[in-house]
């Protein structure tokens, strides 16, 4: 697949999670992928379980993607995951085969208040989670 198949596969499979449209959501992946999530130490194997751990998940879920970028086989989104109304700023890393993700691991990080130290080097502006590239 060229670059531009492959960030409009992205496109469509973020707008799907955003949406609560978790078959077209779960079309990216392959039968065999693996999903990581290092920060809690699970591993799910298959697109079925992947799909169904999503799918148990109580919490409304919004997805803003705030950036893609990637070429060939490997793939970055920037986005923020609002789960009952709370932001939580993520890392997708897809690695593809044959077209499909094989594996993607998550990052999820909370806000957190500026340093003091560090607040006359810094330009503050609004935290727009909805700009899409």
């Amino acid at each position: 697949m060229d670059d531009r198949t492959m960030r409009a596969a992205l496109e469509r499979h973020w707008n799907a999670s955003d949406a609560g449209d978790f078959k077209v959501e779960h079309e990216i992946y392959r039968e065999d992928a693996v999903l990581h999530y290092p920060q809690s130490g699970e591993r799910i194997r298959g697109r079925h379980n992947i799909q169904e751990s999503r799918f148990v998940q109580p919490n409304k879920k919004r997805f803003a993607v705030r950036r893609i970028i990637g070429s060939g086989d490997l793939w970055v989104t920037e986005f923020v995951l609002t789960y009952d109304g709370i932001p939580s700023y993520a890392v997708s890393i897809m690695e593809f085969s044959d077209g499909l993700v094989a594996n993607e691991t998550q990052y999820f990080a909370d806000r957190f208040d500026p340093a003091p130290s560090r607040a006359h080097l810094v330009e503050h502006s609004a935290d727009d989670a909805t700009r899409r590239t």
